[in-house]
């Protein structure tokens, strides 16, 4: 796959470069450009970082970020068994436990919620740092989810980062977890509540928590631009009408 003429492959992580010395170095500079493209696509158009994710694990399958860049990429493509496969590979490589939460998910996937509540209560988890244990029990949340445990979900998610006012990388996307839980359960008072500091907390708009406040308030967004164009379109026929009442 061409690899942009900006790219270098200086652009990626210096542990990443690291771990690449142990190629010959030409094919160490053709392997970084492509994780460089891996980690610019992903989320725009992740079937193009897929693309050159296999390029990688072509050039260097015994790299542990090779693998690691493959299981995400699978992941975003929803090829779940293959990101599984590449997130295990990679935590052989490596031993550490960072990619537990991940592959939990994975087992979501693959329609295998039971098996995602069995690692969320193995021991890894304890050797999560605090993103991973919040990403583990949003993950362990969705299984409860699954299997129709709607109260159990619930009850997952309530932690000390969700009861916490500062404002964390994860609380967001926890606190709007919990919000829809809390509408799927038909509690939408506590819903409206949970949505609306969720907004508080999302300075990104890594969610649409906004969206589903105003929905729950039953604000309707109107299309300004449409409106615009069917005035215009009005004029412009009782325009067509004035001509013709001067031809006559």
């Amino acid at each position: 796959m061409p690899i942009p003429e900006d790219v270098t492959g200086e652009e990626i992580d210096k542990d990443v470069r690291q771990e690449l010395q142990s190629l010959p170095k030409t094919l160490a500079e053709d392997v970084a450009k492509n994780l460089v493209m891996v980690a610019r696509l992903i989320d725009e158009d992740p079937e193009g970082a897929y693309g050159y994710s296999r390029v990688a694990l072509r050039l260097a399958s015994r790299v542990a970020a090779v693998r690691e860049a493959a299981g995400f990429a699978a992941y975003a493509n929803q090829k779940y068994a293959e990101a599984l496969a590449e997130f295990r590979a990679a935590r052989r490589m490596t031993g550490t436990v960072e990619l537990w939460p991940l592959m939990a998910d994975c087992e979501r996937g693959l329609g295998r919620p039971e098996k995602t509540l069995d690692m969320a209560g193995a021991p890894e988890v304890q050797k999560l740092d605090k993103a991973g244990q919040v990403e583990m029990r949003l993950v362990a949340a969705g299984a409860r989810r699954d299997l129709g445990q709607l109260d159990a979900a619930i009850v997952t998610l309530q932690s000390s980062e969700l009861a916490s006012n500062s404002v964390q990388p994860w609380t967001a996307r926890l606190r709007y977890a919990y919000a829809d839980a809390l509408l799927a359960a038909g509690r939408n008072g506590e819903a409206r509540e949970w949505f609306a500091k969720a907004v508080e907390a999302d300075r990104d708009g890594s969610t649409d928590a906004s969206d589903r406040l105003a929905e729950l308030d039953g604000v309707e967004f109107t299309d300004a631009l449409g409106e615009d164009e069917d005035e215009s379109e009005g004029d412009d026929a009782r325009a067509d009408g004035d001509v013709e009442d001067d031809k006559d």
